[in-house]
């Protein structure tokens, strides 16, 4: 049985300053607390948490109050038509502009990938608005060959034929990295990923966001993090990361532990990156580190 995504949170739609809108999620609106802000990786949406937020806003003990954000050019939010607003920078600001919008002042946050390198940006230009941390697949050093496996299969998208096919696609790109999926869950992928747009099943992203990743050159290392790392260091942190991954390597993962000395590692067998956040005991353990969040 596949997960039904349209259900079980409320819609909003966050007017920018540069007159686009960004689309956002919020389950459990009437729960107590510091809401915890979700942001997808860089060809992802805020689907990619639906599952997750029910199980964290629905907790018989301390239900969580979840906001998910489709980042500019990204699910349901407004596609940016100068596409070079397509960075890091830009969505970190964004970010900032849905705390605004719903008056929420400070709040924990779960960064995969590319979320993550936004929360080390926010980090760096807006600490106060951040009240802990979790970093799902992605730290201060990003593995270049994790960086080109991505490329490469963001430049070779296959058009899927239905929900079926699309799975199977999925499956067959990505089961060496996640040997321990279900076939359910494949096709929860396959509809966190993917939406019917005019008739046509698509990747829910801007197709310019990966001509940008395809003609990137990969050929040097890429500048760390570590300085913006550092300023979570006074914050609550736990970051995850797939055993199988490529683009967070182990050696990161123990620096960090080493750097932020209370930071709370998880390492999920049988997945790469980035690790899917509603299986197995994570949402648990993620519920136990967020509800202690002030």
């Amino acid at each position: 049985m596949t997960s039904n995504y349209t259900s079980g949170f409320d819609r909003h739609f966050v007017p920018l300053i540069d007159g686009l809108r960004l689309h956002v999620r919020v389950y459990g609106a009437g729960n107590d607390g510091l809401p915890v802000i979700c942001l997808p990786g860089l060809s992802r949406n805020s689907r990619d948490f639906h599952q997750l937020a029910l199980q964290l806003s629905t907790q018989p003990s301390a239900p969580l109050r979840v906001m998910t954000i489709d980042s500019r050019g990204r699910g349901l939010s407004d596609r940016d038509e100068k596409t070079e607003r397509y960075t890091v920078a830009t969505e970190a600001q964004d970010v900032v502009a849905v705390l605004d919008h719903f008056g929420i002042d400070r709040a924990p946050f779960i960064g995969t990938s590319r979320g993550g390198l936004i929360l080390h940006v926010l980090a760096a230009t807006h600490p106060e608005r951040i009240a802990g941390v979790v970093l799902n697949d992605i730290g201060p050093v990003i593995e270049i060959e994790g960086l080109k496996q991505i490329q490469a299969y963001l430049g070779r998208e296959r058009h899927p034929a239905d929900f079926d096919d699309a799975t199977a696609i999925l499956k067959e790109t990505h089961g060496a990295s996640f040997p321990t999926l279900e076939d359910a869950d494949w096709r929860d992928m396959a509809d966190a990923i993917y939406r019917d747009i005019d008739g046509e099943l698509v990747a829910d992203f801007d197709p310019a966001i990966a001509e940008q990743l395809r003609a990137a050159d990969l050929s040097q290392p890429l500048p760390d993090l570590w300085a913006q790392f550092d300023f979570f260091r006074t914050l609550p942190l736990m970051a995850i990361r797939g055993a199988t991954s490529r683009l967070l390597s182990q050696e990161t993962a123990e620096a960090m532990a080493k750097r932020h000395p209370e930071m709370r590692l998880l390492i999920v067998p049988g997945q790469g990156h980035a690790p899917i956040l509603h299986l197995g005991d994570i949402p648990s353990k993620l519920h136990a580190f967020l509800s202690t969040i002030r």
